[in-house]
C-alpha cells in the first residue's frame, strides 16, 4: 500500500492538533487545580467531610484510555506508512547497491582462486597438487558464479 504526500499530511496536521487539544486540556486542568488549592490555601483547611472528587484529567477513565490509545495507534501507523513510503525508493537502491557490493567482494574470491588455479595448473591431470587444484577450480566456479549472478540480480532490480 502505497501513501501519497497529501494523504501523510493530512494524518500528520491530525494528528498535531489532537496533540494539541490534548496538550491544552491539560494545562487547563493543571491551571484550575493550581487555582483550587491557591484558595484552599488562602482560606484555610477544607472543612472536615468535605471531599473534591478526582480531576478528570488527573485519572482517567478506562474509556479514556482507551480512546487515547486508539488515537495514538492511528497516528503512529500513519507516520509508519509515511516514513516507509518515504524510504522506499531508497530502501531499492540499497538493495541494488549490496548486490553490487556482495557481487564485488565474490569476484575477488573468484580471482584469489583463479590466481591459485593457475599456480597449480600443470598438476590438474596427476600430481603432488591434485587435490588443491580441484578446490581452487571449485572454489573459482562457486565464487564466480556467485559475483556474476549478484550483479545479474542488481541489473534486473
Amino acid at each position: 500500500m502505497r501513501m501519497n504526500a497529501n494523504e501523510f499530511g493530512k494524518r500528520l496536521g491530525i494528528g498535531v492538533r489532537v496533540a494539541g487539544r490534548i496538550a491544552h486540556q491539560r494545562a487547563q486542568e493543571r491551571e484550575a487545580q493550581a487555582a483550587r488549592s491557591a484558595r484552599t490555601a488562602q482560606s484555610g483547611s477544607q472543612p472536615q467531610g468535605v471531599i473534591e472528587p478526582p480531576m478528570r484529567g488527573f485519572v482517567p477513565s478506562s474509556s479514556d484510555i482507551r480512546e487515547a490509545r486508539e488515537k495514538t495507534h492511528k497516528i503512529t501507523r500513519a507516520a509508519g506508512r509515511g516514513v516507509g513510503g518515504f524510504l522506499r525508493p531508497f530502501t531499492r537502491v540499497g538493495g541494488i547497491l549490496w548486490l553490487e557490493v556482495t557481487g564485488f567482494f565474490f569476484g575477488l574470491f573468484a580471482l584469489y582462486f583463479a590466481q591459485d588455479l593457475w599456480r597449480t595448473h600443470t598438476s590438474y591431470a596427476s600430481g603432488p597438487q591434485h587435490q588443491r587444484f580441484l578446490i581452487a577450480a571449485a572454489m573459482t566456479v562457486v565464487f564466480g558464479y556467485l559475483s556474476v549472478s549478484a550483479f545479474w540480480r542488481a541489473r534486473k532490480r
